[in-house]
């Protein structure tokens, strides 16, 4: 009977060792520990029209999030996107795009929502509920920013970026974007839901431009984008944002700020 018992207990070391050895590279993280205190980026994105009189209050609490950062170890970085499926209701959003109505539809097939709808607020491409809920925007931020994320640093070379991305975890195919946003936007808004309001706006969405694809093993990946411009635009005002997005899921795996 001990002999028995000795061939089990050596068979179960062998199984245990064989499993680790067996383990894919890929499924290794290559994350590094950061230093302590350091804020995760988490992208939040809000899809959001100036002919959707529910949409106000969320806006403000897209700028709250940016401007004041009240989620303890989040960088909060923001998107704002105006849709144009209420420019029928008496009312043309300026800053509307079907481009973003389309990725808006994206977002709902991922996430198997029944439906679009406005204000919906969405954190790194997985979680999503209405944008003025503050509440869950904090729950869904402080989830989002425990994993952390690649690092991204960026050169500014005239009207182009070079963009390096390392650290990498386990991912599917994934689309790096550079995002064009412009601040201090405001709208007096004669007709439609709003009429009689003035609506100031953040982050509001001008471009967006992918630019290269991260393959499923990769850990570390290197780009060029020319950084958009329009005569429209306050240059004071405008900023870039390079996410990472994997393309079947949606799921932002990796952001950061482009900086002047």
């Amino acid at each position: 009977m001990k002999f028995v018992l000795f061939v089990i207990s050596s068979a179960l070391v062998l199984l245990t060792l064989s499993c680790t050895q067996d383990k894919p590279a890929n499924q290794a993280s290559n994350q590094q520990a950061k230093p302590p205190g350091t804020r995760e980026p988490v992208l939040v994105e809000l899809f959001t029209s100036e002919g959707c009189g529910n949409c106000p209050p969320a806006d403000r609490q897209l700028a709250f999030l940016e401007t004041q950062q009240p989620v303890a170890g989040a960088d909060v970085i923001t998107l704002g996107y105006h849709v144009d499926y209420f420019n029928d209701r008496g009312w043309k959003d300026p800053y509307s795009s079907a481009e973003y109505t389309k990725r808006q539809n994206s977002y709902s097939m991922r996430l198997k929502a029944e439906s679009i709808y406005t204000p919906q607020m969405i954190v790194d491409g997985a979680t999503q509920f209405i944008g003025s809920d503050a509440a869950k925007a904090n729950g869904a931020i402080t989830k989002a920013a425990v994993p952390n994320k690649p690092d991204i640093s960026v050169s500014i070379n005239g009207q182009s970026a070079d963009v390096r991305i390392t650290g990498f975890g386990p991912h599917t195919v994934a689309t790096a974007v550079l995002a064009t946003a412009e601040d201090g936007l405001v709208s007096d808004v004669n007709a439609g839901n709003n009429k009689g309001k003035k609506l100031p706006h953040i982050s509001v969405v001008r471009d967006l431009k992918p630019f290269g694809k991260v393959p499923e093993k990769a850990t570390e990946f290197s780009g060029s984008v020319e950084l958009p411009s329009d005569p429209k635009w306050k240059k004071e005002n405008v900023k870039h944002v390079v996410y990472v997005q994997e393309d079947m899921s949606g799921r932002i795996i990796a952001v950061g700020r482009v900086k002047p």
